[in-house]
């Protein structure tokens, strides 16, 4: 992709290149041709778009300041010692290829979904209610907003671009020694 969007530019083009989602968030072809046509001394620059985040936020009714948000690529978060706030919400992005190392397969790796749930179920209880989600990829489809306890994310059926997310359980604890220096009680936040 990146090399047919720099054969354009080459050839004096004015090129624009539109692309799922948020054109830095997982794709590769969009960062690569920036890059490589600044590299040769064409003018690139990247602009924003509605993000699969963005929809979610909407589709849900997710406000990520109430409780803070973290979000991690699935396969990442499961391979990985991640340190997440279980009293924030949490977005795992590319849950439906989790435990797949090679970006070659369209499905989660054997066993990884039964090890993704067993990761979160350490700090969540086993009926806290997950979303598998994938925003609408045009204007005459709805988003996909699916809503299980976690002890059933082993029976779920995914595709490549779902998303787990994860809302916040429990309150996250007051830091005293902050409080006390704003000369504040913790009742009165």
């Amino acid at each position: 992709m990146a090399d047919r969007i720099l054969a354009a530019v080459r050839e004096g083009r004015e090129v624009c290149a539109a692309f799922y989602g948020h054109p830095g968030v997982f794709v590769d072809p969009s960062h690569d041709a920036v890059t490589r046509a600044r590299a040769e001394g064409f003018e690139a620059r990247m602009l924003p778009g509605i993000s699969a985040e963005d929809c979610l936020f909407a589709d849900l009714g997710i406000d990520p300041a109430e409780f803070g948000c973290q979000a991690f690529e699935a396969t990442s978060f499961l391979f990985y010692r991640r340190e997440w706030d279980p009293a924030a919400s949490l977005i795992l992005w590319q849950v439906g290829v989790v435990g797949d190392h090679t970006l070659k397969r369209r499905e989660p790796a054997p066993e990884a979904v039964a090890a993704l749930r067993d990761k979160l179920l350490a700090r969540y209880p086993p009926q806290h209610q997950v979303a598998i989600y994938e925003a609408a990829t045009s204007p005459f489809v709805d988003s996909r907003n699916e809503w299980m306890p976690l002890e059933d994310l082993g029976e779920a059926v995914f595709s490549g671009i779902s998303t787990l997310f994860v809302p916040a359980y429990g309150r996250p604890a007051f830091d005293e020694t902050v409080l006390e220096r704003l000369h504040l009680l913790p009742e009165e936040i």
